[in-house]
Parts: structure tokens; sequence; C-alpha cells
């Protein structure tokens, strides 16, 4: 996998940062967070993303699921360091939309994170509202000193 744009490992492309405090029981026998620690910090990142972005306000009158998850690992993450994870939008489709994220310990990238989340309702996935897509928009991250 070729490395990522060095725009995605710099932390003030992205508009919103959380820390997520690590676990003993992220590591593997090496003492490295393993993958599903990785995919745990990162989806917590996301979270807190989606709540800083209002997402939750949407609740009862939209639903979204997490179609595709693609975490690029770039170095060894340890424990008991934070983790900064630095999230923002990508790409907003008519029905989709990207959270990009990338994962800082001591100030250097460790992995980066794609996460496609889709509209649906009852019958499968649907467009997404005016006002949902400028909420978002609202929220892209920064590459190569440029709104994406």
């Amino acid at each position: 996998m070729p490395r990522p744009d060095p725009w995605r490992l710099a932390p003030e492309a992205y508009p919103h940062h959380e820390v997520i405090q690590t676990r003993f029981q992220d590591l593997d026998v090496l003492g490295h967070i393993n993958n599903v620690g990785m995919a745990a910090i990162l989806e917590s990142g996301r979270v807190k993303f989606n709540q800083a972005v209002g997402l939750d306000a949407w609740r009862g009158q939209a639903r979204w699921l997490v179609a595709q998850v693609v975490i690029n690992y770039l170095g060894e993450g340890h424990f008991p360091a934070d983790v900064v994870v630095a999230s923002g939008i990508g790409t907003v489709g008519t029905r989709s939309w990207t959270i990009l994220s990338a994962a800082f310990q001591h100030g250097r990238p460790i992995a980066t994170c794609d996460t496609v989340v889709v509209m649906s309702s009852a019958g499968g996935a649907t467009a997404l509202p005016g006002d949902y897509r400028a909420a978002l928009a609202q929220w892209q991250v920064r590459g190569d000193g440029v709104m994406v």
C-alpha cells in the first residue's frame, strides 16, 4: 500500500482533534497497539467527531450506516501514551460521505482511517438532505492548504 499523501499526515489538515487514552488490553504480545485496539481508538475518535458535527441531532429523522472502514497502519503505537485522533469530512456524495481520520502519538502519525458512511432508510440508501450536506461541508479536511 502506498504511503498517504503528505497532507494526510499533518494534524492541522483536520478540523477536529480528540485525545483517546490507550489501554493495556490494546497491546499485542510485542507491546504494540494491535489492529483491533487501533480500530477501537479510531472508532472512538470518529464517534466523538460525529458528536462535534452534531449528527446526534439527526437521530429519528435520518439513519446512517458505516459501509466501509479502511485503516492504513503507518507506525507502532504504545501504551500508556494517549493517541490524538484528528478527523474531518472528505467527500460528500449524493447518498454517502467519507470521514477521514489520522491517529498521532507523540506528534507522529501511526495510522490513517477512511470511513464511508451511507444515509439509509427502510428502502435502502437514500439521498442526503441539503441541510445535512451543508452541515457536513463545514467540517471538511484541508488538503494541500486548501479546502477539499
